[in-house]
């Protein structure tokens, strides 16, 4: 008998390609359109990026950004790398919002960055020489017109001498165009929009801002035009000396130079501003502790700090667990509706709590000095020892619902074998307790309270909310008061006050980062070993 079975050829490599094909255009067109849509997004953002970056010539950025946009889209439109396709939106997020952050909060912990030193050394010229202009006595009258292009305004002058027509703006200086003339005077150039008077009276501080060079040299001089109409020629009394890197001050003949501070300095250290950005080292933390007036606030603001968070878990955490006690009692009637009425303060914004307990709190007309008290005029804000404790029981009233739920959540997980195994063999409730509860409660609470450490460590809302880190100290040359925490100095060192310190504020988020996570790496280590020992 002849076997008659035909035995089929396994699919060659083109065979599957073409079958993979088919399989990917049998499906879905439109989540097809949606990739090809998104990444159309992607990469027009991307485009938009690369433009800018060339433009301030950021060269590591712009090769970065091109090299992340092509591997987008190589993941993205191979029919393999599924595993990629899920994890780079993640990746990228990742490293915008975290890694970026942190490394770039580094970078300007090393700099100057602050007022008066917040651009690039050309600029810092150009706005010195700028700043000390003054009109040139006898100097030719240039008629002008004010001309706008995409929000930019420019003068178009005409040269009185020659009559040719020159056009400029603060960052161009002034060049020969082709232009329309009536009467003699140029009017109108191509691309630009000539602004009527009616239009240039309203101007008036656009017109004061703006100084057009007289050619890239600075030290020649800019034209003004106050009434948009005629222009001058200011000149400055600060002379520029590219070679030897000096500014001199023609009116006392004080020599400024540039000795690596970030700003033109003279002779006896006095620095002419606004100076520019640079890398300055370790000088912000060597500042810190060695500058009294930043040292002294920086320790009690530091020691507050630790006291507040370790006081704030405290309180929190052993009013939560005692509610949580004796709300898990079943022989308590109404259990649910005293539940309820302990969580409330965790049901409101916690920002929001906080200006309503500021009210309250407030010495000549809040509720607890006037209902509460009979009139009292007890300072609970404004009294250094007063506003601390303050904060403490407010932070109190908005925390222990949080240890209440979590307390009430792991003690209804403990099974009541245990319990009933202890007493009969003679343990009192407090040993229990202490004993079995505890332990085995810590077990599951130890993170959460690490977290919530870290936590109150920033609690940047409650204090800034409640009391504004006040009262102030006194003779300090930052703006930081008795009730500030290192998180609330930071914002005050960097965005308040006449001079902004973006450096030394950068200088102390890093030292916040390296105690937070020195702390959280031990506190982690020592639950582990609570684990293992349960």
């Amino acid at each position: 008998m002849t076997d008659t079975t035909e035995t089929t050829a396994p699919p060659t490599k083109r065979q599957r390609q073409a079958a993979q094909i088919a399989e990917a255009a049998s499906g879905p067109i439109g989540w097809m359109l949606l990739k090809i849509l998104l990444l159309a997004v992607v990469d027009a953002i991307a485009l938009y990026a690369v433009f800018v970056l060339f433009g301030h010539q950021e060269w590591v950025l712009l090769a970065l950004v091109v090299a992340v946009t092509v591997l987008v889209n190589y993941i993205y439109f191979s029919r393999k790398r599924v595993p990629a396709k899920y994890l780079t939106p993640g990746i990228i997020f990742l490293l915008i919002f975290q890694v970026f952050t942190l490394v770039y909060t580094g970078y300007i912990g090393f700099t100057n960055y602050g007022t008066g030193h917040n651009g690039t050394k050309d600029q810092a010229i150009s706005a010195l020489l700028a700043k000390s202009q003054e009109r040139v006595e006898d100097s030719p009258t240039y008629p002008v017109k004010v001309v706008e292009q995409f929000g930019t305004y420019g003068l178009l002058a005409t040269d009185p001498e020659t009559g040719d027509a020159l056009l400029g703006t603060n960052e161009q200086p002034l060049q020969e165009v082709d232009a329309e003339f009536e009467g003699g005077q140029a009017v109108s150039v191509d691309g630009w929009t000539t602004l009527p008077l009616a239009t240039v009276f309203t101007l008036s501080e656009e017109l004061e801002n703006l100084a057009v060079p007289f050619s890239d040299d600075p030290n020649d001089g800019s034209l003004r035009a106050a009434d948009g109409q005629k222009g001058n020629l200011y000149v400055s009394t600060l002379e520029y000396d590219a070679d030897a890197d000096t500014i001199t001050d023609t009116s006392d003949d004080v020599v400024y130079s540039d000795v690596g501070s970030g700003a033109f300095t003279a002779e006896d250290g006095t620095e002419m501003l606004p100076g520019w950005q640079t890398t300055v080292g370790f000088d912000n933390f060597v500042r810190a502790v060695t500058d009294e007036s930043i040292r002294g606030p920086l320790i009690s603001v530091t020691v507050w700090t630790f006291v507040f968070a370790l006081l704030s878990v405290a309180t929190t955490f052993f009013l939560g667990l005692l509610l949580a006690l004796v709300f898990n009692n079943t022989r308590m009637r109404f259990r649910n509706g005293y539940r309820i009425i302990m969580i409330l303060p965790y049901a409101f914004p916690a920002f929001l709590s906080a200006l309503v307990w500021a009210g309250m709190m407030n010495e000549s007309f809040g509720f607890i000095n006037q209902v509460i008290f009979g009139g009292a005029q007890i300072p609970w804000l404004t009294d250094p020892a007063l506003a601390k404790v303050s904060v403490l029981l407010v932070n109190l009233w908005l925390g222990f619902p949080y240890m209440f739920l979590v307390c009430m959540g792991a003690l209804q997980g403990i099974p009541e074998d245990v319990n009933e195994a202890a007493v009969m063999d003679g343990a009192n409730p407090w040993q229990v307790f202490r004993r079995i509860k505890l332990p085995l409660l810590l077990v599951t609470v130890a993170p959460l309270l690490i977290s919530s450490f870290a936590f109150n460590f920033n609690n940047f809302n409650l204090i800034y909310m409640l009391t504004k880190g006040g009262p102030r100290f006194e003779d300090v040359s930052i703006p930081v008061g008795h009730t500030d925490i290192l998180i609330s100095m930071v914002y005050k060192v960097a965005f308040t006050g006449q001079n902004r310190d973006y450096g030394l504020a950068s200088a102390f988020t890093i030292l916040i980062f390296i105690v937070v996570a020195t702390i959280s790496v031990i506190s982690f280590r020592k639950t582990k070993a609570l684990e293992e020992l349960n």
